[in-house]
């Protein structure tokens, strides 16, 4: 029985399903303090095993997204979840630091099929006027994933040991692939053709137009803070300003699920003002301010007011990702979409599978503070990078957002 495809209850599934890769991925960045005062590995050692499932993301993305524009949403969710099950329960069997490594290569590699997929099927269900509420809904996943990962890994490591760990985050795995299985149906237009003439292929979006390759350069520069924060957020309190391993835990969920509001709000903000790129270039603004100012507290070891500055920049730092990945995944169109959006975010990933080990041994060598401080030119590079709108987007019921940015994409050939 065909089943009735229902938009927001997609979202709802995609947001759950996108969280539980997010811990997923997550899980061994909140396990660097096990590795390290359990396993008696150095921090550059940890930073580069936390860092291994993004180094699977970064080479699977393009080739799940490629595969949705060619098979639909629905088949490649149900492949590359039922795959990311499979993986996680060899990251549990895994004996040494070795084939942990492999294990969690594989992992990050099957759970980047719902990366992209999931933004192309929502992109292709709802229309311009809210897509940036529900990919700035759907943007969520991320931060809340790594709040419940902060919450739940650290006392499930202490308590149980790295296969219960590593098994929370495949349990919820399970759920959602059986939430798919049950709601997940292909968008309007989900199928690339098989066959036809040049007319009948959608036109390439990177050939004549800078526009994408620039903000896929923001998203890169950007994505650097917003790793490095959650990555060693829990070292910066426990380590370097004392605090208890729960104190800190909280911290950092606080931090995520502030961020996950930010996203949304962040989201509604660029449908008011019918444009994505604006508000990409005044986060991109805001993230250098907020990041010297908590290296400027961490200097001063003001542990209330580093905290409070965590947080703030905490949100800012992942409030550019639904902007760039809605504005992508316009310009690029249906045909291009799952391509462009694994472009995007394995240049993402690229960048943060390298945040690990090199902010990590940076860290060592210069403490926290010092570290934010040289992490904010990230920010202050992406600021003349962000496309200029040279034109207004229409007013209207639908609001065209993709025409708008259409001309952008115009503007920079």
């Amino acid at each position: 029985m065909p089943i009735r495809p229902r938009p927001w209850m997609m979202l709802a599934v995609m947001v759950f399903g996108q969280a539980a890769t997010t811990v997923v991925v997550a899980t061994p960045a909140f396990l660097i303090p096990y590795f390290t005062q359990q396993r008696g590995m150095g921090l550059a050692g940890a930073g580069l095993l936390a860092g291994m499932p993004n180094l699977g993301l970064v080479l699977a993305l393009f080739l799940w997204g490629a595969l949705a524009d060619r098979i639909g949403e629905r088949r490649v969710l149900l492949v590359g979840l039922g795959l990311s099950t499979v993986a996680v329960v060899l990251s549990m069997l895994a004996g040494d630091a070795f084939w942990l490594g492999a294990a969690l290569v594989l992992s990050g590699a099957m759970t980047a099929c719902i990366n992209n997929t999931s933004g192309r099927l929502i992109t292709g269900w709802f229309p311009a006027h809210r897509r940036g509420l529900v990919m700035g809904i759907r943007q969520t996943c991320q931060p809340l994933g790594m709040a419940i990962a902060a919450v739940a890994i650290p006392p499930i490591a202490a308590g149980a040991g790295l296969a219960a760990a590593f098994g929370f985050g495949g349990a919820l795995l399970v759920v959602s692939l059986v939430a798919c299985a049950c709601t997940v149906v292909d968008s309007p237009g989900a199928h690339a053709p098989a066959a036809g003439t040049d007319a009948e292929r959608p036109a390439n979006p990177y050939r004549g137009s800078a526009a994408l390759v620039r903000i896929h350069a923001v998203s890169m520069l950007l994505v650097i803070p917003q790793f490095a924060l959650s990555t060693f957020g829990l070292v910066w309190f426990t380590v370097g300003l004392g605090w208890s391993a729960l104190a800190a835990g909280t911290l950092v969920a606080v931090a995520q699920f502030a961020g996950a509001a930010g996203r949304i709000v962040v989201g509604v903000w660029s449908d008011r003002v019918r444009s994505r790129l604006r508000p990409l270039l005044q986060v991109s603004v805001a993230g250098v301010i907020v990041l010297l100012l908590a290296a400027a507290f961490g200097w001063a070891e003001w542990s209330a007011a580093a905290a409070v500055a965590f947080v703030v920049a905490s949100c800012v730092s992942v409030a550019d990702n639904g902007l760039a990945f809605t504005a992508v995944a316009e310009i690029a169109g249906r045909g291009w979409a799952g391509r462009a959006l694994g472009i995007q975010n394995t240049g993402q990933f690229l960048a943060a599978a390298a945040v690990g080990p090199i902010v990590g041994g940076l860290i060592s060598v210069v403490g926290v503070p010092a570290a934010l401080a040289v992490i904010a030119a990230a920010p202050a590079l992406a600021v003349p990078l962000v496309p200029r709108e040279r034109a207004r987007l229409r007013r209207g019921p639908e609001r065209s957002t993709d025409a708008g940015l259409r001309r952008v994409a115009a503007s920079e050939r």
